[in-house]
């Protein structure tokens, strides 16, 4: 996963910022391991620095699975403030984020003693039901994008994203190879996150024992491909209908928005179901995307639309469809006579609509509450963005003393290389 999103990142901002945001990827994991060793991990259950692990409950495996989780909403929220942020301000959010933010709303809803958990023992859970979010849809995906719309908000659009009447001016991405890239390893690291999260492979169903948690783990395989792929088809039509061409970068965010989506019922729905999850996971991303532009937020990795406004659609999705045979199967293993509230479109009531509901507001105040300060302050120190003059000549030449590639392709015009240049020497 992380590889995917360093070859994302690296591909979609523009040359002069390549080894800037491939170093923020690298900071990304190895702050956020630290901090969630020493703090992250005890937030979310209560076992700082690794104190009493292994036990009956946690051991180094859980710790190291739930670590990948922590480290990918950095790299989510990095994507929002690409191409204009001070390097320090990566290495201040991204051990918060790990450390406090990701792991509180972690313990929330995945450990047995959190107040929105589905896994309760089925005892006192909220509205009869908890929250289904098996994979992190909100946890992750909503986190990290809530994150970075807040810095992308504070630190404002990149120097030329919009001119003097408001318009939008294109910013491509410099390599659409890393892009597609970063969107394959991706794709196959959601093959560990979305089935990998079932706790417990070898479990049978007591009602068919033919059938067990490895039968669900083969399924939330199927439906997190079907969703990823129709909201990459439907982005594939519905950008050619808008803007008029082809454009493989589109369909690859519409691959990821899909993804996103599906991640909260993974596990809990029909293959039928995830279809309809990546329809309109597509429409979605490119609504807020429109909406975005109209407001001028700037946004260079799309990533608090797509994971964001894509994470927010998958935890409803799962209070619609969530079926409940494959509810009973996920959480309390199939056991026979168990009764859940499921989807409502499948009558299944309102309880569980009601706690995902519940889930994705929750998650929106507590990130706000903590991440928008954060980045308020830095702002108002001057820790948070980069100088015109810096962002113009770009992060690589102004603060990592050199470029990703051998040749900057700008580099053979003689004003942009004076501009480069008397930057790096600090004659101007």
């Amino acid at each position: 996963m992380q590889l995917g999103f360093a070859m994302l990142c690296a591909g979609s901002v523009r040359a002069k910022n390549a080894l800037n945001i491939m170093l923020t990827n690298v900071v990304d994991a190895v702050v956020g391991t630290v901090s969630y060793y020493l703090f992250g991990f005890a937030f979310a259950t209560s076992f700082f620095a690794l104190h009493h692990v292994p036990n009956d409950s946690y051991d180094y495996a859980y710790f190291l699975y739930q670590w990948a989780f922590a480290i990918a909403v950095a790299g989510i929220t990095s994507g929002s403030i690409a191409e204009r942020t001070q390097f320090s301000a990566y290495l201040v959010f991204s051990s918060l984020l790990t450390g406090l933010v990701y792991p509180v709303v972690a313990h929330w809803v995945w450990s047995s003693e959190g107040w929105l958990s589905p896994s309760a023992g089925g005892v006192g859970l909220l509205f009869g039901s908890g929250a289904i979010d098996f994979a992190g849809s909100g946890v992750v995906h909503l986190v990290g994008g809530i994150a970075g719309l807040w810095g992308a908000v504070i630190e404002g659009p990149r120097v030329g994203r919009f001119d003097a009447f408001g318009k939008p001016v294109p910013m491509r991405g410099h390599n659409a190879t890393l892009v597609v890239l970063g969107t394959f390893l991706l794709w196959f690291g959601w093959f560990g996150f979305n089935p990998g999260s079932y706790a417990r492979i070898l479990v049978p169903y007591p009602d068919a024992p033919d059938q067990g948690n490895w039968t669900g783990v083969g399924r939330t395989a199927v439906t997190t491909a079907l969703a990823g792929s129709t909201a990459g088809l439907v982005t594939l039509f519905g950008r050619r209908l808008l803007a008029g061409h082809w454009d493989a970068l589109d369909v690859c965010n519409g691959l990821l928005g899909g993804f996103v989506a599906i991640t909260s019922g993974c596990a809990v729905v029909e293959p039928w179901a995830a279809i309809v999850c990546g329809f309109f996971a597509a429409w979605v991303l490119i609504g807020l995307n429109k909406l975005a532009l109209k407001l001028w937020f700037d946004d260079p990795l799309e990533a608090a639309p797509l994971h964001g406004g894509c994470g927010a659609w998958g935890l409803i999705f799962t209070g619609l469809f969530a079926k409940e045979e494959l509810v009973v199967q996920a959480y309390e293993s199939g056991e026979v006579g168990v009764s859940r509230p499921f989807g409502l479109l499948l009558g299944g009531g309102w309880g569980l609509l009601l706690a995902q509901v519940v889930e994705v507001v929750v998650i929106v105040g507590w990130v706000s509450l903590t991440m928008a300060p954060l980045f308020y302050v830095l702002h108002k120190l001057h820790l948070l963005r980069i100088s015109v003059d810096e962002e113009l000549a770009g992060l690589d030449i102004s603060s990592h003393g050199g470029y990703a590639y051998a040749a900057h392709p700008e580099d053979h015009h003689p004003r942009f290389y004076a501009d480069y240049t008397s930057i790096a020497d600090g004659t101007r």
